[in-house]
């Protein structure tokens, strides 16, 4: 059976900086991201994602785009504004929708039924998951979903060895290294949730890891204190990281407290950058979006930071603070909401500029700026300068 997944045709602002950048399917929720969670659920391999609001996305891995039309059944469609929770589930013969709590999350195409777009099912098959309605959420994710998900990796893991030269604080079953370079002196706090290295991922001497904890292939910890976050495939991480989500090809390789953020990928934080993650009231923390403020229900929240955005050194950002697509933010009093490209505080973003540096950063973790990749970037630069 084949498995699509549909994107909102509007995702709106509330999923800013990702909003007509990155493709919710895309972004990493707990351990995996959302395609990944939608495959791992049936045990279908992923065909496309329905994304009219970002109609020429490609980056490195990521999914086909396809069109509604082109959809026939045996099918599953899922949508991508939806986090399940499980593996390996056999629909029951003749189901034609899955549910959660009563809210239709996908449906089931016949042979031969062509897919006519989403309609209320009132007698789905339940299955368990997490409803997604902003950025916000994926930091949520990690406070829900992360331990479970890590708890999955051991079940297929060897588990029980520790490094040598290093410390474990709790049961060492609850570490899975195999396949990564771990350092002397690296301490592994697994009292609060398991931690996972995926092969490939290197920890230096001198980092202090405390769970539930992910680490994609290839990432490098650097030092210092990282806990309780989900970390994707190719990042470099330094200085003290909680509660976070690096989606992948992040780069946060200095000293700096990052906490309760988003990093997109081929985001890169200067040296020094730290952001806030609770009011100093102790409130609830808003979005300052361009059409008014949202409420994200979290008190405590740090930074949404985009695609191919970047900071300077010593950058200071105030819990909830927004840096969207290609930005480049500097030190000094910064705006709560950063719009994309915007380059020296005042100037955009050329097209050809922004394509130079994509050209000199991407093939730094074995990227090549393929003509598909080109056209997308492209293309997202034209949806937001003008």
């Amino acid at each position: 059976m084949n498995l699509y997944l549909l994107e909102p045709a509007e995702p709106g602002e509330h999923w800013a900086p990702f909003s007509g950048v990155r493709p919710i399917a895309e972004l990493r929720v707990g351990a995996f991201l959302v395609r990944e969670r939608w495959e791992r659920l049936l045990n279908a391999n992923l065909v496309g994602v329905i994304s009219p609001a970002t109609p020429r996305f490609a980056d490195v891995g990521s999914a086909p785009l396809v069109t509604a039309a082109s959809i026939v059944g045996p099918a599953v469609v899922a949508r991508s504004a939806f986090a399940p929770i499980g593996n390996d589930v056999v629909i029951p013969p003749g189901v034609k929708a899955l549910t959660c709590g009563g809210a239709t999350v996908a449906w089931v195409l016949g042979p031969g039924a062509a897919w006519n777009g989403p309609k209320v099912a009132h007698d789905g098959f339940e299955v368990q998951g997490m409803a997604l309605e902003q950025t916000a959420d994926l930091v949520t994710a990690c406070e829900r979903l992360l331990e479970g998900d890590c708890v999955t990796f051991l079940d297929h893991a060897a588990g029980g060895a520790v490094p040598a030269g290093c410390v474990v604080l709790g049961d060492p079953a609850a570490l899975a290294v195999a396949g990564a370079t771990v350092e002397p002196m690296v301490v592994f706090d697994v009292r609060k949730g398991p931690i996972i290295l995926e092969p490939g991922s290197i920890a230096r001497a001198g980092t202090r890891l405390e769970g539930p904890l992910y680490v994609g292939p290839h990432s490098w910890l650097l030092g210092g204190a990282i806990r309780s976050s989900s970390i994707g495939p190719h990042c470099r991480v330094h200085g003290e990281l909680a509660t976070s989500v690096l989606i992948g090809y992040a780069n946060k390789a200095h000293d700096g407290f990052v906490g309760h953020s988003v990093l997109g990928h081929w985001a890169n934080l200067g040296a020094g950058t730290i952001t806030s993650n609770l009011k100093n009231t102790y409130g609830q923390i808003r979005l300052e979006l361009p059409n008014g403020r949202w409420e994200t229900g979290r008190s405590f929240l740090g930074s949404l930071i985009g695609d191919h955005a970047k900071t300077g050194i010593g950058t200071l950002l105030s819990t909830g603070t927004v840096i969207c697509a290609g930005a480049n933010v500097l030190a000094g009093k910064l705006p709560r909401f950063v719009e994309p490209f915007l380059w020296n505080k005042s100037e955009r973003l050329t097209l050809d500029g922004f394509l130079t540096i994509a050209r000199r950063v991407m093939p730094r973790r074995g990227v090549q700026v393929t003509a598909d990749i080109e056209a997308s970037l492209a293309s997202l630069h034209a949806r937001f300068v003008q």
